[in-house]
């Protein structure tokens, strides 16, 4: 009795400590957010806690955050985390903690090309010092990932440095979940390498990419690249097999190829994962696959989503929980070549076949843009994402002494024609702005009065035969006198000139930039390296006076007989009444305020000498619209007129 009740006792304790380890069962890695090479150049409004609604609202109930945790620091000996870095990360805590998402803080130092040292212990122990005693007292929520795919080092010697690293968490905090993974890019062979750690709170992690031509064909990243391999299959299709690429010819890739009609099998890929089953069962604990996905450019649609919907359901019936990868970029949940916005772009077959929550979808028409923006205002501006490069020097775009506000933007000692680019996402039409004299606008400040540098939009290359053509101009001390004070400058759009373009070799103007297909705007020290130099940007926008579509103004010049529109303020509906003036070109349309449409009424009623429509003050997609004023524009014929109406 007392052998069974023992028994029965470590069964409910496996079971109570599994159970509550898997309070979370899927979600998104978010890529590209915290993984800059300090906390300096972190875009942190590239998402915010309304993305983090709106992945709970697909079904989520974990992220997984990557961190470059060691670029977060400053350096060797004492790798000190930035002050700013915590400040950034406590917000997103908050959000999970508000929304109650799991959130796992994924170490993610790491380069695929470089083997993972034995001396990582010492950034490693540094740091999650640091991180343990700062979340110590969050909620259980937060999960410590100790790092991402570890590769080139023994088995033995990183479950060694992976032990000390849990001890070292140990001392400050012993009430957080830490998620372990084996060597060999976390990989599923390497788990039953790992010991059995004497932790009571720890998910034992793998990745799963395969089969991997399948999942990585495009991807440039490996050795040897594989972005000439497209057209792959899943499954295995001897009729849709691609021959292989000549630059792959004799590597590995060409031996994968040769045996794909094994690997790339629904079989083959479940037998893969039930290694990883085999471990969780074997040793009685939690298991989570915190990456697996498919690289979008060069890989079918359908037979993606087909991947997705075996991988998925095979870890969902095996009691895996899981965290794609990614959210948005190139494995993400959207379209292809898309905006990736949420309400327009989302990849709903996918979505259906991994079991989330299918939110409605809009048509996305780009409309010209009619007000002022902002690109950088103590952060990059909500519509842009910081697409920056550079080869040498320093980017700071939280730097002290800003001209307005808490923040300003420098790089010091950058290289020829590196860049502080904001990339518009989606692409926007700035033809309107230019045409009514909107003008870019920033403040500068340097102690170079002989340097110079480039503001230049870029358009959108649109086809093989379209080039990113440039619009832009040189500044330097005749336009802002660099005496280390900060200067304005206002430069009209329509002064800009066009510069070329660069794609894969130079091609001189030829006047076709489009104004409306702008890819990103970008400040370039074209002309020699800032070696030695520093320059500060603030207040980066485009301002001007909000524009009403024109329309508004030259139809309410022209007049209507027996106009009659009622009730007017209205609550629900709105009657249109009027004597047509002709018999044909009938056309009422509903604007707001910018004169941007917002639904075509075709509906028109003919009743003795009048014509009658009703709006039931929606829009084209069916939603109601705010309370405010709208414009009803009615033609007829040549004539016209336009009536102010206010929605309560």
């Amino acid at each position: 009795m007392t052998s069974y009740r023992v028994t029965l006792l470590i069964i409910l304790f496996s079971f109570t400590k599994f159970a509550y380890a898997q309070n979370f069962n899927r979600g998104v890695n978010v890529t590209g957010w915290f993984q800059a090479g300090s906390a300096r150049e972190i875009h942190f409004t590239m998402f915010t806690k309304k993305d983090f609604e709106q992945i709970k609202s697909l079904g989520c109930d974990v992220v997984r955050l990557p961190i470059n945790l060691h670029y977060m620091t400053n350096g060797a000996p004492d790798y000190t985390l930035d002050p700013l870095f915590l400040t950034m990360l406590d917000q997103v805590v908050d959000w999970a903690e508000e929304l109650q998402i799991h959130l796992i803080l994924d170490n993610h130092t790491f380069d695929p090309d470089v083997d993972t040292s034995p001396d990582v212990i010492h950034p490693l122990k540094k740091t999650w010092v640091q991180m343990a005693e700062h979340f110590k007292d969050r909620s259980d929520l937060i999960y410590y990932e100790i790092l991402n795919e570890p590769h080139g080092i023994d088995d033995e010697l990183w479950a060694q440095i992976q032990q000390e690293v849990i001890d070292t968490i140990r001392e400050y905090d012993t009430q957080h979940y830490i998620i372990v993974g084996g060597a060999g890019w976390n990989g599923y062979y390497n788990l039953s390498e790992l010991p059995v750690y004497d932790d009571d709170k720890l998910i034992y992690t793998f990745h799963f990419y395969d089969p991997f031509i399948f999942t990585h064909q495009g991807a440039t990243w490996g050795s040897p690249s594989m972005a000439s391999l497209a057209g792959v299959p899943f499954p295995y299709n001897a009729a849709s097999m691609p021959p292989t690429p000549d630059n792959l010819k004799g590597t590995w890739v060409e031996s994968a190829i040769n045996n794909y009609a094994i690997d790339g099998t629904i079989n083959r890929v479940r037998q893969l994962i039930d290694i990883a089953v085999a471990f969780k069962e074997q040793r009685n604990v939690p298991v989570f696959c915190g990456e697996f996905g498919v690289y979008i450019p060069n890989s079918n649609n359908v037979d993606r989503i087909r991947w997705y919907e075996v991988v998925v359901n095979y870890l969902n019936q095996k009691g895996i929980s899981w965290t794609v990868w990614d959210y948005k970029g190139g494995f993400g949940l959207f379209e292809k070549n898309s905006g990736e916005m949420f309400d327009y772009d989302l990849n709903i077959s996918l979505l259906e076949k991994m079991n989330f929550n299918i939110p409605p979808q809009q048509e996305y028409i780009k409309k010209p843009e009619m007000k002022s923006l902002v690109l950088y205002d103590d952060y990059p501006g909500s519509r842009v994402h910081n697409a920056s490069y550079r080869s040498s020097g320093t980017l700071d775009f939280y730097a002290a002494d800003a001209a307005t506000g808490n923040y300003c933007l420098c790089w010091s000692n950058v290289g020829q024609y590196d860049a502080i680019a904001l990339d518009f996402r989606p692409d926007i039409d700035l033809s309107k702005l230019k045409d009514h004299d909107f003008e870019l606008t920033f403040k500068v400040k340097s102690s170079s009065p002989t340097a110079k540098f480039d503001v230049r939009f870029i358009d959108t290359k649109t086809g093989p035969s379209d080039r990113p053509w440039r619009m832009g101009k040189t500044i330097d001390n005749t336009i802002a006198p660099f005496n280390g004070q900060w200067q304005e400058v206002r430069i009209p759009l329509k002064t800009l000139t066009e510069k070329g373009a660069w794609d894969e070799a130079w091609y001189n103007p030829q006047g076709l930039f489009d104004w409306t297909d702008i890819d990103r705007f970008e400040i370039v020290p074209e002309h020699q390296p800032l070696t030695g130099i520093t320059f500060c940007y603030d207040d980066i926008k485009i301002e001007g006076e909000d524009i009403i579509e024109e329309v508004i103004i030259s139809v309410e010049k022209l007049s209507l007989s027996g106009l009659n529109v009622y009730p007017n303020p209205f609550v629900e509906r709105i009657t249109i009444q009027y004597k047509p003036s002709a018999l044909h070109n009938n056309e009422i349309v509903v604007v707001n305020q910018l004169g941007i449409p917002v639904k075509r009424i075709t509906e028109i009623t003919k009743t003795d000498e009048h014509l009658n429509a009703v709006w039931d003050r929606k829009n084209e997609t069916g939603h109601r619209v705010p309370p405010g004023i709208y414009f009803i524009s009615i033609k007829s014929g040549s004539t016209a007129k336009v009536v102010k109406i206010f929605a309560q």
